[in-house]
Formats: structure tokens, sequence, C-alpha cells
């Protein structure tokens, strides 16, 4: 991608490069481990004009996301969250049995059956075949598709307007952004909101967290471009609170210009982005270097423990760690297995490294030295889970934002 899929200038400086990798969330099922696979270039660059970041190279939509192994539902912590979203926007736009909500890229339909417990109706869209089928066999209204300006005719004319159009991580997967908003702003009444919950750039920089970056996440948001892009459009953000799930996230209410009082918190949000350099690319080649750092702790550490004996497995198969393990260069040789709850993964081998997915039962059955976490933004809940692992002797690699073994 040769121009800033924000503003179309062809400014984007490349200053991160991970390799060519497979696609993260693509796990091998074991009989087609001696087939190829596809793999893509994953580097991020910073549009000089705008200061967007975003990849600098593209995959089909496709090819990302019409099968999809990734289930909300598989996290506690998740649900609790999500469920507190509905609660939040229900009760904050005084939603009530006419308003009609729209989830976009509504996974397995947790988001979905939060805002059903408030008696809304309710509407999902998801591009991936296999979890709209989730939904759809637990009952919930899911339509099987990508969500922009024509698709948002179509469901207008079927279901009418809608009140409020949520989406969760799912806005940095979007590589049409324009057409995008088109579409909400066909969609979503006149007084309507959209609430968008995202990684934020801001954190993903303090916390090192580069393996956020797959090719899923076509875009790294900060609260500056997204303004310029809503503004646009003919939105402007209203409101915005920085989270803590994930390893933190925004999450952004938008409304059309002249609908919503825009609170402080906004402009704070973005005088600390300037404050903190978030408008400059040598903020961005400090990042990399700091990347490089990490590798060599991680294979450091990983490389005395193998010298004394040790075992080593990893907890939790996420999208992020299949970019952890590939530009570190991790396979099975020093990685036996990973222990992961998803019934949709176990069975499976990693993206390119091939390392096999087990269930977490094999903790306390093999009971290893050391687990690496490459779940680590879920560590507090996964740690209390596997307290009994930690009682018998086993210890945690928590590999990001710096490594350390608890």
């Amino acid at each position: 991608m040769t121009k800033c899929i924000l503003c179309g200038e062809p400014k984007v400086v490349r200053f991160l490069d991970l390799g060519s990798t497979a696609l993260a969330n693509k796990f091998v099922a074991a009989e087609d481990l001696h087939r190829a696979e596809a793999t893509f270039p994953l580097r991020v660059g910073f549009c000089s004009e705008c200061h967007h970041v975003q990849l600098t190279d593209e995959v089909p939509p496709t090819a990302l996301f019409d099968d999809y192994l990734y289930i909300s539902s598989m996290s506690d912590t998740l649900v609790r969250h999500l469920h507190g979203l509905s609660d939040t926007v229900v009760k904050r736009f005084k939603l009530g049995p006419t308003d009609l909500v729209t989830d976009v890229g509504c996974n397995d339909g947790t988001l979905l059956r939060g805002f059903a417990r408030h008696g809304v109706k309710i509407l999902g869209v998801e591009p991936a075949q296999n979890l709209a089928r989730l939904s759809q066999r637990a009952g919930l209204p899911v339509v099987v598709d990508y969500f922009g300006t024509e698709s948002a005719k179509r469901l207008r004319a079927e279901n009418g307007p809608a009140s409020a159009i949520t989406l969760t991580n799912v806005f940095p997967h979007l590589p049409f952004l324009n057409d995008f908003m088109q579409g909400v702003d066909t969609f979503l009444a006149p007084n309507g909101v959209l609430v968008i919950e995202a990684h934020y750039l801001r954190d993903l920089l303090e916390q090192r967290a580069f393996d956020t970056v797959y090719h899923e996440h076509v875009s790294y948001w900060a609260l500056g471009p997204m303004a310029r892009l809503f503004a646009r459009h003919g939105f402007e953000i209203v409101d915005v609170e920085r989270l803590p799930v994930h390893h933190g996230q925004v999450r952004v209410f938008a409304q059309r210009k002249g609908v919503g009082q825009t609170s402080t918190n906004v402009t704070r949000l973005m005088a600390e982005e300037k404050t903190a350099g978030m408008d400059k690319l040598a903020t961005f080649q400090r990042f990399a270097n700091e990347v490089l750092d990490l590798k060599t702790q991680l294979d450091s550490q990983i490389a005395r423990i193998r010298a004394e004996g040790k075992t080593v497995v990893a907890y939790g198969a996420p999208a992020k760690g299949s970019t952890l393990l590939s530009y570190f260069g991790i396979g099975p040789d020093r990685i036996r297995y990973i222990a992961d709850k998803s019934p949709l993964k176990q069975g499976r081998y990693t993206p390119g490294t091939h390392i096999p997915v087990v269930g977490p039962e094999r903790l306390m059955e093999d009971q290893p030295d050391y687990v690496l976490l490459l779940a680590w933004n879920f560590a507090d809940e996964i740690m209390e889970q596997q307290a009994a692992y930690r009682a018998r002797g086993g210890r945690f690699i928590i590999p990001v934002p710096e490594v350390r073994v608890v």
C-alpha cells in the first residue's frame, strides 16, 4: 500500500519490519502440515501527513476473515467486559425495545447477548461464516457479510436505522476506512451513536506490545487520526475512555456533528498524544529498537532455561502469539506445545512455526518447569486459573513489556 489508507497521501514511512509471516489466525490442521503456507510481509509505517500508523502491505480481507478461530467467550474477563459495555451503551443513550443495536464483527455473539439482556433489538454482522453459524445456532440474528456502503443500504432497508453501531476489536481490521464510514452514515439513525473499542497506540508503544501487529490489524489507532477520519464524514468524537482490557484500549463514542456534547476527555487525550510525540516518526523508530531488545532478552532467557535441562511450553494461542513466535524464531524445537482453552485451536499447529496446540489440562499432566505466556494481556486471569500448576512449582515467563519470570 503506497498511500495512506486514511488521508490518501503517499507519505507513509516504514519503521518496523517483522519479516514475512503466515497469517496469525490460520492455525494448521495436522493433515495440512505438508502443504506450503502463504506468507505475507508484515511491516508497519507512519504517515507523515496525517500521522496514522498502518501496515504497508495488504492482504485481502477474505483471506483473513472468511474462516476465523478467535472466540470472544473463551475469556471470562472479556465476557464480563463486553456485557459491561452493553450496560453502558443502553444506560447512557437510553435505549429501549424499539431501538436497534448492530454489532459489526459480532464474533460468537458475546456482546449481542449482553445487549439482549436489556430487551433492545439486536443484529450482528459477521464475515466469518464459522463464527456466524455459532451465533445463529444460539438463536441470535446474524448476517454474514462485510460492513460497508452497499451492505449498509441492505441492512437499513431490511431492519430500519440503527440507534447504535458497535465495533469491539474490529476497527483496526478495516482496510477501506472511507467506505466503512459511508456505511455508518447510511445505516445509523440521525441521533445514533457509533461505539468503537480498539487497541490504543499509546499503550502499544508504552508496553512494547509489538505482537499486536499482525495482518488483520491494518491500522494502529491514536485519537488524532481517528478524529480526522470522522470529521471527513460529518462525525465527531464526543467522548473517549482508556480501558485496561487486553493491553490497553480506547472506547470511543462518535456521533454526527452537533448531536452530542464533546467531553473534555477528548481534548485532554489528544493533547497528551502530542506531548507523547505521537505525531513524530522518531517516536516509532525508538519503539522498533525496543522490540529488538525484547527479542534478545527472551532468546537469552529460554537458552538459559534449556541449558539447565528444564522444560518449556507455552500458554495461550492468540494471534499475537503467532507474531511473537515468528519474529523471535521460536518453534517446536524450543517450545514443546502450547496449551489453550479454545476447542477450535486444539489439535492444530501454530501458523508458520508449527507448534502443536493442546488443551490446558496438559500443564497439570506434564508439570513443565516453565510456561511462556503468549496471552500475556490476560496474565492475571490465566495465572489464577493455573494456580495449582504454580503451587506445584511451575513458573510463567511473561515476554512483554519486558521479559520476567513469575
